[in-house]
Order: C-alpha cells, then structure tokens, then sequence
C-alpha cells in the first residue's frame, strides 16, 4: 500500500461487520464510526508508525476513548519486534490497533482502555544486581558512542588485567587475584575474544585482550596486589 486511502476500504468493512455506520474524513478524524447512543469510534490512518499519528490519537481522545490507529501489517525482518513495541505503546497510551494485511483484510491487534503494567520482579532483581555489581559509573546516560560498560565487561577486563601482568594462569588463581569467581567460565566463554586456554584449565591474554585494556582502560579499575 502507498496511499493512506487504501487502508479506508478495508477499515470501513470491519466496522460496519460490526453494526456501525462509518464516514471518512470527519472533521479533523480519518474515520468515524457510528452504532446507536453509543460513543463514536475514531480510527487514525498513517501508511507506517510514527510519533505524529501517536499524537494525532491522543488528541482525538478528546472527542471519545474509542480511538484506533490503523497502519498496514508491518512486513520484513524486523516486523515481530516493531508491531510489539507500537502494541505495547498503544496500550499505554490507551489507544486500539488495527493493522491491514495486503490482502485487504483488516486485524485487531488490541482494543482502547485503560492499562496497568505488571511489575516484573525478576527484573527488577536483575536491575539491582546489576547496579551493584557495576564498579564506578563509567556510562554517561544516554551515550552509546564508545560502547557500554557492563558489569560482565568490568569482570573481563578484571580477568584481563590479570593475566596481562602474571601471564597465562589458572581460572582459580585468576578467580582469586582478579576477584572475578566466575573468572574460569567468563574466560572459556571467551565472548570478546580476549582469551585463549593454552591447556586445560589455563588460559592467556590475546592480542584482542590487550587492545580491549587499553581501548576501554577508563572504565575500570584492576585489582590492586596485594
């Protein structure tokens, strides 16, 4: 579909299935729809997501709660995650959704009404564990340019620094002097590419290793020996 007057058709089909009387271009809506006393429904075309027909809907929430944004069925590799994330805004925005599939059929993905998020508590767990295990502070909120510091990465850097100075060692001696005590399974999972084991249970600092030292030397501090 290249044209927002495509998706009217099957819009107007879907609700008048449903008992309404529907109009295009009401006033300041795209499509208003009318069953008896009820509230009127109004629907909100756009050919793709975007923060205009959000607000554009929310404004016409002035006129009725029954309020629905209609965009074609998103298509391609990302289209999962994309009709998620708009869904889960629809519905804390207090919006419906419809999409149009390229066959002309019309789908309700949700209904407007009031929305409560549920907590989760394993997340919320995973948040703090993380806070506490992120040494310093070394994300500026918001900046992604040089990469984000993690708690696993400050534990990798940790393990690096090590074997940096001592040369190749034991997962438990590294473990120990390192304070990492997941140092053995950080280094044989080996996600940066800045280990190597050169015998079972013994490992060493790449060249990799040592570039990841010193390009993200800022935001850790090594274990200072004893």
């Amino acid at each position: 579909m290249d044209r927002e007057d495509q998706l009217y058709p099957p819009i107007k089909a879907l609700l008048e299935s449903q008992g309404y009387t529907v109009k295009g271009e009401v006033g300041a809506a795209d499509v208003v729809a009318i069953r008896g006393e009820e509230p009127p429904v109004i629907v909100e075309l756009k050919l793709r997501f975007s923060l205009s027909l959000f607000h554009q809907a929310v404004t016409r929430l002035a006129l009725s709660d029954h309020v629905y944004v209609a965009v074609p069925k998103p298509t391609g590799r990302q289209a999962r995650r994309m009709l998620k994330d708009n869904l889960a805004l629809c519905r804390r925005l207090g919006l419906g959704l419809i999409t149009v599939l390229s066959d002309g059929r019309a789908e309700v993905q949700c209904d407007p009404g009031p929305f409560t998020p549920r907590k989760s508590k394993k997340k919320h767990a995973r948040l703090l564990r993380e806070f506490q295990r992120l040494q310093g502070d070394p994300n500026a909120g918001g900046a992604t340019r040089h990469g984000i510091v993690t708690a696993y990465r400050q534990d990798a850097l940790r393990c690096a620094a090590y074997l940096a100075e001592h040369g190749a060692s034991k997962g438990a001696t590294v473990a120990r002097g390192a304070e990492v005590p997941r140092a053995t399974r950080l280094m044989a999972d080996n996600h940066y590419g800045w280990f190597e084991r050169v015998e079972k249970g013994i490992y060493q600092l790449t060249s990799a290793g040592r570039d990841g030292l010193i390009h993200w030397a800022y935001s850790f501090e090594p274990v200072a020996p004893m």
